[in-house]
């Protein structure tokens, strides 16, 4: 129903804390930026959430966390999504649109230790301390690195997995979460261990919140294109391009870094760093590749990225990607 200062915009979004504060963040901007609008939000539970028992790399599905927004989206339940960018799809279902990236927050991996390990780090913790992530890359690139450790899975909200590495009854000695997500429900506090690309790379867009959009919606088009954050959008198309060749998703061990110089005109390039582990992280490729930037508009910048993406995909795969994946599929 419209106003008479304007229209009203529903967001939709996921039911957990994290979610909401994300569509909070995003609803926030937006009626900062358009007063004459109203923008309500509409949460609703996903596939994903719908068995929070169950390891992600088991169930099989790449839209877990996606799938019942987008179907509000189309029926016009809904007139925005907002997603946690690395849970969406890198093939959006027709008729879909990402039409925004916003500025990314930290995109490393946290470990987060149980109250009696305080002080120490992954490298000291006892042998056969028990580590707690619903990540095959987390736990494809740090089984390598400590092979004391245990890992086991873990899932749920970030409140509730910080409840059970809490928990007296319970065998964790620490978890691993995204940084981003701690510090947007304000629990930065628990950081203990920021993970280095040294020892792990981190998620295709993680830390990045994607905006899904009708595509023939060109008023909520034109609305949300205030969301973006060209640099972020650099960095996570290029990402998402090398994710996309590759044919991955949330739940395999696919990591990433990108390194962007925006400073000087001469020197304008982005770097893009991939890696595939096996499961049991003894397997492992990896390759990084740059491309220069240099007198490049926008969307010459976003088309390069995705090539540079692609470009080391293609590498990955001849160097062996694709059969240590398959073999994570089967």
């Amino acid at each position: 129903m419209a106003t008479p200062q304007g229209k009203k915009y529903t967001i939709g979004t996921r039911k957990s804390q994290l979610a909401m504060v994300q569509a909070y963040i995003v609803r926030d901007f937006l009626q900062r930026t358009y007063p004459q609008h109203t923008f309500a939000i509409e949460s609703m539970s996903t596939s994903g959430d719908r068995i929070p028992e169950k390891a992600l790399s088991k169930i099989g599905e790449k839209a877990l966390f996606t799938k019942e927004l987008e179907i509000a989206l189309e029926d016009s339940r809904v007139d925005l999504v907002v997603h946690s960018l690395k849970d969406l799809p890198t093939v959006l279902p027709e008729g879909m649109y990402l039409g925004a990236i916003t500025e990314r927050e930290n995109p490393y991996d946290a470990v987060v230790l149980a109250p009696r390990l305080k002080g120490h780090t992954l490298a000291t913790l006892p042998k056969g301390s028990v580590v707690g992530t619903s990540s095959l890359r987390r736990v494809a690139q740090l089984r390598r690195r400590y092979p004391h450790l245990v890992f086991d899975d873990v899932r749920g909200g970030l409140n509730t997995r910080l409840a059970k590495l809490d928990a007296d009854d319970h065998h964790y000695s620490a978890i691993i979460l995204a940084v981003a997500g701690l510090v947007r429900i304000g629990k930065d506090d628990r950081i203990s261990q920021i993970i280095e690309p040294s020892d792990a790379l981190y998620a295709v867009s993680q830390g990045a919140l994607g905006i899904e959009c009708r595509e023939n919606d060109f008023e909520a088009r034109q609305l949300i294109e205030a969301l973006n954050h060209t640099p972020t959008r650099i960095r996570c198309l290029s990402e998402r391009s090398l994710m996309r060749t590759l044919e991955g998703g949330c739940s395999v061990p696919i990591g990433v870094k990108t390194t962007l110089e925006l400073g000087d005109e001469s020197k304008m390039s982005l770097s893009l760093r991939g890696l595939v582990a096996s499961l049991d992280g003894q397997q492992v490729v990896e390759y990084e590749d740059t491309i220069s930037l240099q007198g490049a508009d926008d969307a010459k910048k976003f088309a390069l990225a995705e090539t540079l993406g692609t470009r080391v995909a293609t590498k990955l795969i001849e160097m062996g990607a694709n059969k240590i994946l398959d073999a994570i599929r089967h």
